[in-house]
């Protein structure tokens, strides 16, 4: 077994440890600093002796004993061992709401509104998803000290807050899950193709099933999960083999990952049986539509609208308005569509003017097309897009 396999198998438990020990314990720096100590162990073990039968178990309780360790040399860390050796932290609270476990208290913690939205993402990362603070940082773009700063505020804030390391009430849930789907759907897109960290998407993945797979009652968490896998499904022909971009119009669909369709596709009919829907759930739907067709021609561009008009009802932000008037230019034409998007006020957005751009060009108006074009290249959050979009308008320059 190579360091690399070892790291991997860390990765995919790590989380969970650190979860059981910041319930054992009520400290998320010990928690954290026990489970690199396990990982060390492991190096010079596992690649020696071999995997042991149960990995996850195994990091789990020999970070444990690195932690009694530490706690025997300071007073606090005897009383805190003897709490941890009855089971239960006295300042622990119990163990209330709909589901009881480490991982998902530890979503909630980490997504607490008290902390910023971007403390929340690297939290998530760093504690659930097992990235190191160099490959967080990576993600955010900022260097590794910076990030590492970031880190330890949020910790200091989650301790000085005291806020409380529990899953919400059912009472407190509906205003504490939606923070957590938002934090979880940023990740992802934060492994966007072209963009640093891509493998962020397979986290954001994995978390969002532990989540459904706790909640099984929420829709909107199933919404989220079909949504993630679905628009996973067609990361195989986003790039070509050069690494440039293709748009969804231009894929080739047989390279889509098919066992991730059928899995959204069977989520978003599930969804659909508890006639439920929210924002996620829509999302997910307006993709299924996509994924079930067999071209961009033939797709149900009228069901897609619909579902676009509920969503806007819902979630009536100018961006969802950007993607109605899309599909809406796709079922009356690109005229009324232009005439939708300039009504929107998001010009610092790259992909207002691409639409724009797109629009434009069918209406046989290339030279502004170009300029639109272009004020998106230059707005552009990663060099893939950029050179996408500087692409379109060299084709249509004179």
């Amino acid at each position: 077994m190579d360091e690399a396999r070892v790291g991997r198998i860390f990765r995919e438990e790590a989380g969970r440890s650190v979860a059981t020990l910041v319930r054992a314990f009520g400290d998320i720096d010990l928690a954290e600093d026990a489970v690199q100590e396990a990982f060390a162990v492991a190096l010079q073990r596992w690649p020696a002796e071999g995997l042991p039968p149960n990995p996850g178990g195994w990091i789990t309780t020999t970070a444990r004993h690195r932690a009694i360790d530490r706690l025997r040399r300071d007073d606090r860390g005897r009383e805190l061992q003897e709490q941890a050796a009855l089971g239960r932290s006295e300042d622990e609270p119990e163990a209330t709401g709909p589901v009881i476990d480490d991982r998902l208290r530890l979503i909630f913690t980490c997504c607490h509104p008290a902390l910023s939205t971007e403390a929340r993402i690297a939290l998530t990362l760093r504690l659930l998803g097992g990235l190191s603070t160099r490959e967080v940082a990576a993600a955010f773009l900022v260097p590794e000290a910076t990030m590492a700063k970031r880190l330890v505020r949020a910790k200091h804030k989650i301790k000085a807050a005291r806020i409380p390391y529990r899953v919400p009430t059912d009472p407190e849930l509906v205003d504490r899950l939606p923070p957590v789907l938002a934090v979880l759907y940023l990740v992802y897109n934060a492994g966007a193709p072209g963009a640093p960290g891509a493998d962020l998407r397979g986290e954001a993945i994995r978390l969002t099933r532990t989540v459904a797979a706790l909640m099984p009652d929420e829709p909107e968490v199933a919404g989220l999960l079909a949504l993630l896998v679905l628009t996973e499904a067609r990361q195989p022909a986003r790039v070509d083999h050069d690494g440039s971009l293709v748009v969804l119009r231009d894929q080739d669909r047989i390279l889509w990952d098919h066992a991730l369709v059928d899995e959204g596709h069977a989520l978003v009919r599930a969804c659909a049986r508890r006639d439920r829907p929210g924002p996620y759930q829509l999302q997910a739907a307006i993709g299924d539509v996509h994924s079930q067709a067999a071209s961009i021609e033939a797709t149900d561009w009228p069901q897609i609208l619909a579902l676009y008009d509920h969503l806007l009802r819902l979630s009536p932000t100018p961006v969802v308005a950007l993607n109605r008037a899309i599909a809406y230019g796709e079922v009356h034409g690109p005229a009324p569509a232009l005439a939708l998007v300039d009504r929107l006020d998001l010009d610092t957005y790259y992909l207002f003017h691409a639409t724009r751009a797109d629009l434009l060009r069918r209406l046989a108006r290339p030279a502004d097309a170009v300029r639109a074009y272009q004020t998106a290249a230059d707005l552009a959050p990663s060099p893939a897009e950029r050179t996408f979009l500087e692409g379109r308008a060299e084709r249509l320059a004179p």
